[in-house]
């Protein structure tokens, strides 16, 4: 069964990336209904349960079925890479309420299983449940995402940053045949695992690629008016967002590098700031910054400048030492 997302001339010209501060603060309220997902968020689970215990994300759960359709209003299209919370929330306060609540409908009739009684409520008055929507998500917001946004965010844009480069050395067709094993170029559009048949003509929209956090291990596909088409994959480097993630090589390269410097050069396998370095091994950011300059000199990693920020990465000398296949 597979969703085939047929692009036509103007398509390729306006494929994009997109961050959706929303779309990850819906992912994650998923995440604490699907066990099987949580393998590599415990940390931020045991960071957040406090705060999960104060919240009441029911009618945000109710409409986000583990089989079925969520409605697209409570995570707006960004605007791109650097769309903020603010803005998105904005978006989902100004929908037309005839959208809310056909969307609202959709989501509970569109599922195998019968939504809960209470959630048919949302029903009784459109405009209300607007605001109510809007406020619980920016209440999960602020409990389970807002203090982890800069290592959040940092792995996204990690993500585009890399992509980005994919696409200048070899092309679209190489970034979207590398997005995730369900979904594949097939020369004319990208074929999606889907649990029906269909074919849906982009006519010149474009493509919306969005990096998630919580998405693994699968991916999303938004398709439906007026919401635009967007792909929904899993960020790269997932594993080491809470917790660095040694190799079979580590121990040996710290015998050789120094704990810190090795830890450093292995966490470089993909492009990472000074502040992405020393959140993530909990330093202090004038303490990676001499690190990676004594690698730097040793010519095992270099530094790239992407506006504001430096990005440092391993070289193939750094990879190869890290026990890391040098990207080609």
């Amino acid at each position: 069964m597979t969703l085939t997302l047929v692009f036509g001339r103007d398509d390729p010209a306006r494929v994009r990336f997109g961050i959706s501060p929303l779309w990850e603060t819906m992912a994650a309220l998923r995440l604490l209904l699907e066990p099987q997902r949580r393998r590599y968020h415990l940390p931020w689970l045991e960071a957040v349960r406090q705060d999960l215990d104060r919240l009441d994300p029911g009618p945000l759960l109710a409409l986000s079925p583990l089989r079925g359709w969520t409605p697209d209003f409570l995570a707006p299209a960004p605007a791109g890479p650097g769309t903020d919370v603010a803005a998105q929330l904005a978006l989902v306060r100004a929908t037309p309420v005839a959208q809310v609540a056909g969307e609202i409908r959709r989501s509970l009739t569109e599922r195998p299983e019968p939504a809960p009684a209470a959630a048919w409520r949302l029903l009784d008055d459109p405009e209300a449940t607007r605001s109510r929507l809007a406020d619980l998500l920016e209440q999960s917001w602020n409990a389970l995402i807002a203090p982890h946004w800069p290592r959040l965010r940092d792995l996204l844009r990690a993500d585009v940053a890399y992509r980005s480069q994919v696409l200048a050395d070899y092309g679209l067709e190489r970034v979207l045949d590398d997005l995730h094993p369900q979904a594949r170029w097939t020369g004319r559009g990208m074929e999606i695992a889907w649990p029906g048949q269909r074919r849906y003509r982009l006519g010149g929209t474009g493509l919306l690629l969005m990096p998630s956090v919580f998405a693994w291990p699968g991916v999303a596909v938004v398709i439906d008016p007026p919401a635009r088409p967007a792909l929904v994959y899993p960020a790269r480097g997932i594993a080491e967002l809470w917790v660095p993630a040694p190799t079979g090589h580590s121990q040996a390269l710290a015998r050789l590098l120094g704990g810190t410097r090795a830890a450093l050069l292995e966490s470089l396998a993909e492009p990472a700031s000074t502040q992405t370095l020393a959140r993530r091994h909990a330093l202090a950011p004038s303490t990676v910054s001499a690190h990676l300059a004594a690698l730097r000199d040793a010519r095992l990693i270099t530094g790239q400048r992407q506006r504001h920020t430096v990005l440092y990465r391993q070289t193939p000398l750094g990879a190869a030492l890290a026990g890391e296949s040098p990207a080609g």
